[in-house]
């Protein structure tokens, strides 16, 4: 496991106390489960309510997935349907096609978000394209599972946030989940879809807990959500980001900035009109993302707004993201490439 190679944390530790319901002293009521265990949770309901549903990847059966959030699957389901693959991404994507065109769900796992570009051939021009190129009479119900972001001193290879590659390619839909929370209503809602889905976890998230209820549920695809209304500035944060950002928003509010926390939940789609709604009575945007500046998805968002809600704006249009460069692996130089909190804060002044 990366972890134990760099000293982290192991699956082990991960969840700890995360896959295991839990309840908040203050609200014994409140059901409460980690952001890795959301993911077994969600993938073994669905399983057993409907059984086209799969699983395949890397160490997914046996050990559970390098960071364990498939585990306990394979001794439910047997290995027919938790399949361990040899590492070969590749051929992993085109299983999942090949069995979704012919009536399966599939739920393929590329490990590290980096290892897509292995098998970018497979998605964009396949996976994507299929239900286009037979004139819409081939569903493609394929989910892809990988774990993206930085912060683990897993350094340049396996750090990366390339969730802008796969925005910009039509047919596919990306989903971000920011909490536990998030991770079983948009894992649902990608298994049940007819389309091909990519749900990107992130890996700092894994033992985090939070609300999350115990039967299925769908947070639909495209639907963005406000995280905290405010009326100074609206601040559109992704995935991991929005813990970063509510931090920020907090110290703000200490000055007299009100800002208005939005969390698309999906980029593709994005849930545009949200956004603009909130700028049309802020007049000021910052966009928060752990990808790197140059052509990251703070960039499309920029110009849709530019184009649907310039009027509006007071300023112009702040992003807050990683620098143009590979992820390092140093801990002190990775702490200054990821945005935080403060980051966030500097950037939001600027508007003022």
């Amino acid at each position: 496991c990366l972890y134990e190679w760099r000293g982290f944390m192991s699956p082990d530790n991960i969840f700890e106390g995360a896959n295991k319901e839990s309840s908040d002293e203050a609200n014994p009521d409140e059901r409460k489960l980690g952001y890795g265990a959301a993911v077994v949770e969600t993938l073994a309901q669905i399983m057993r309510e409907d059984e086209s549903v799969f699983v395949a990847g890397e160490d997914v059966g046996a050990h559970g997935g390098v960071f364990g959030y498939f585990r306990g699957l394979q001794p439910e389901f047997g290995e027919d349907r938790v399949v361990d693959t040899p590492i070969a991404e590749q051929a992993i994507i085109g299983l999942g096609i090949g069995s979704a065109v012919q009536g399966l769900r599939p739920v393929v796992d590329l490990m590290f978000m980096d290892f897509i570009c292995v098998a970018m051939d497979q998605i964009v021009n396949q996976a994507a394209k299929l239900k286009y190129m037979f004139g819409g009479g081939a569903k493609l119900p394929l989910t892809i599972t990988t774990a993206g972001g930085a912060g683990l001193s897993a350094a340049a290879q396996h750090s990366q946030s390339l969730e802008a590659m796969l925005c910009h390619v039509p047919g596919l839909k990306v989903a971000m989940p920011s909490d536990a929370y998030e991770v079983k209503g948009l894992l649902t809602s990608c298994v049940r879809e007819d389309n091909p889905t990519v749900f990107i976890i992130n890996k700092r998230k894994l033992a985090d807990t939070c609300h999350v209820p115990e039967e299925l549920f769908e947070i639909p695809l495209g639907e963005g959500h406000i995280v905290r209304e405010g009326s100074d500035v609206t601040v559109v944060a992704i995935g991991r980001m929005v813990d970063e950002a509510k931090g920020a928003a907090e110290k703000l509010s200490n000055e007299g900035i009100d800002c208005e926390l939005i969390n698309p939940r999906t980029v593709q789609p994005l849930d545009i009109d949200l956004i603009v709604e909130s700028v049309s009575k802020t007049g000021h945007l910052v966009i928060v993302h752990e990808a790197v500046r140059f052509g990251g998805i703070g960039a499309e968002i920029a110009a849709q707004i530019q184009e649907q809600a310039f009027d509006y704006l007071d300023a112009p249009i702040e992003r807050v993201a990683a620098p143009f460069s590979p992820i390092p692996f140093s801990p002190v130089l990775e702490k200054q490439y990821i945005p935080d909190a403060e980051r966030i804060v500097a950037g939001i002044k600027n508007l003022f």
